[in-house]
C-alpha cells in the first residue's frame, strides 16, 4: 500500500518484507504480515491474512512475444483468512493467488486489459485479455481444479459493462447476460468489480479487474500516484 525505496525490500527463499510488512511461505501456506497506513484518510491497517492452497500450479504465461511479461496463476484455488486488528475485522473464504513478471514498464506494451476470477462447482475459471501495442491480443480461458489441472476453453462473447465513475471501460465474458454488482475501487486507470456472468452453463460471480494503459501514462494521472499510493523515505 506504499511505494518504499529499494533499502526497504528484502527477500529470501521464504520471505518478502516491504518496509514494516511481510509475506512468509512456510510449504503449505502464505502469511501475509501487513502493518501500513491507509489513504486518503490517514488510519491504521495492521493484521494478518492467511492464503492456503489447495495446489500449486508450474506453468506461466507469456504475455507477449518478446516475452518480457509473464503471468503466474500460482493458487487457482486456495482458502484464505483475514485477521485484522485495526480496524478489528475478519473474513474467511474463497481465494487466489498470482504473479506478474515483467522487465518492461507495462504502458509500453500493453493499451488495455480485462481480467476475471471466479470460483466454479469443480475449481476456478479465469479469464485474460489484453489489447497489445503492436494490434495484436492476448486471450486466455481456462479453468483449474483443486488439484491445479488445468483445462482451457473457447471464451464467451465480449460483454460490454458500465463504464466506472471515472470513464474506464469495463467488459467481461459471459455465456449470457453480465452485470457489474458492486465496484470495489474505481481509479483514474484502474477498476476492481465484482460481476455476475455466467460461465461453461455456470452462474459465476467474478472478481474483474480493468485496466486503461493509454490513461496510466497520461501526466496528470502520473501526477495523482503519490495520493493513491503514498510514497515513504523509508
Amino acid at each position: 500500500m506504499t511505494e518504499r525505496p529499494r533499502g526497504a525490500v528484502g527477500r529470501t527463499t521464504d520471505t518478502f518484507t516491504v518496509g514494516p510488512s511481510r509475506l512468509c511461505w512456510d510449504g503449505k501456506s502464505l502469511t501475509i504480515n501487513v502493518d501500513e497506513i491507509s489513504v486518503p484518510i490517514p488510519g491504521r491497517l495492521r493484521g494478518t491474512i492467511r492464503l492456503i492452497p489447495t495446489a500449486i500450479t508450474q506453468q506461466a504465461f507469456l504475455l507477449n512475444g518478446e516475452g518480457n511479461h509473464q503471468w503466474w496463476p500460482i493458487a487457482p484455488c486456495a482458502r484464505v483468512q483475514v485477521r485484522l486488528d485495526h480496524p478489528r475485522l475478519s473474513w474467511q473464504g474463497d481465494g487466489y493467488f498470482d504473479m506478474n513478471h515483467g522487465d518492461t514498464p507495462l504502458e509500453q506494451g500493453f493499451s488495455d486489459w480485462q481480467w476475471s476470477r471466479g470460483a466454479m462447482q469443480d475449481g476456478t475459471a479465469i479469464l485474460y485479455e489484453a489489447q497489445r501495442r503492436d494490434g495484436s491480443r492476448i486471450d486466455l480461458a481456462m479453468t483449474f481444479d483443486p488439484n491445479g489441472r488445468m483445462q482451457t476453453f473457447e471464451p464467451p462473447p465480449t460483454i460490454d459493462l458500465r463504464r466506472t465513475g471515472w470513464r474506464v471501460a469495463r467488459s467481461a465474458r459471459s455465456d449470457s447476460a453480465a452485470k457489474i454488482v458492486k465496484t470495489l475501487e474505481d481509479a483514474p486507470f484502474y477498476a476492481r468489480s465484482v460481476v455476475s456472468a455466467s460461465l461453461l452453463g455456470e452462474p459465476v460471480t467474478l472478481m474483474h479487474e480493468s485496466l486503461s494503459l493509454d490513461r496510466f501514462k497520461i501526466p496528470i494521472v502520473q501526477a495523482m500516484l503519490p495520493f493513491r499510493m503514498p510514497r515513504a523515505r523509508r
